[in-house]
């Protein structure tokens, strides 16, 4: 996955250096990396039984530590482009009657991004909002249950949301805290029938998604 990660950046990297006229001589590009924690939840679904009795009708990745990093190009002092990698460390967890660990689990994200960062560009405190389109990828899980088979791990199709803040300590250098929402669709359940006076009936779905809300703080750099 970091493969995966580094090959995207230097990717996006490339592409702007080419095609950016005033890059070489007016270079604004901004990173940053930070550390926190995700609340994360997963999917409800068929109720089945367990080795050792309980039924379990829920899939949940266990709340746990995160980081990302990213690289972004300032098309204005405002405006800002960029690439976003998190990854969470978790552990998959069946729930229903009880909870029970199947194995663990990492949560990989890479996203597009843009952000708006309010303020002039000197100003030591600069609020942001930014918003991404991307990927969630989910491990394999080595299951820890009697078998011990592996479960293969999705990739989706995600977005993701955020907001906060970065306090300059130096014209290049300085501190951010932020909060970050994605939503990631796995699935829809049946949702019943809908009908129309034009286009008659029709079954409709209701979509389930697993979310990730991440508490964030770093470091961020601007060259």
């Amino acid at each position: 996955m970091i493969r995966r990660a580094t090959f995207v950046f230097v990717v996006m990297f490339a592409f702007f250096a080419l095609t950016t006229p005033s890059f070489a001589q007016d270079a604004r590009v901004t990173a940053g990396v930070a550390v926190g924690w995700t609340f994360s939840d997963g999917v409800s679904g068929n109720t089945v039984p367990a080795p050792g009795g309980g039924m379990y009708n829920r899939l949940d990745p266990v709340d746990a530590f995160s980081f990302n990093f990213n690289i972004g190009f300032l098309a204005t002092p405002q405006t800002e482009v960029g690439f976003l990698f998190g990854r969470q460390q978790s552990t998959l967890q069946a729930g229903g009657t009880a909870t029970l660990d199947v194995g663990d689990m990492a949560i990989s994200t890479y996203h597009a991004y843009f952000a708006y960062n309010f303020g002039e560009a000197d100003a030591t405190i600069r609020p942001y909002i930014m918003g991404g389109l991307g990927m969630t990828d989910y491990s394999d899980v080595k299951s820890t249950l009697s078998g011990g088979r592996t479960l293969p791990g999705p990739s989706r199709f995600s977005t993701t949301w955020g907001a906060g803040v970065k306090a300059f300590i130096s014209p290049k250098a300085g501190v951010q805290v932020g909060v970050r929402l994605t939503p990631t669709y796995i699935k829809s359940d049946p949702g019943g029938w809908w009908c129309d006076p034009w286009f008659g009936c029709y079954l409709v779905g209701d979509p389930q998604y697993s979310n990730q809300f991440e508490f964030n703080g770093g470091v961020t750099f601007k060259f």
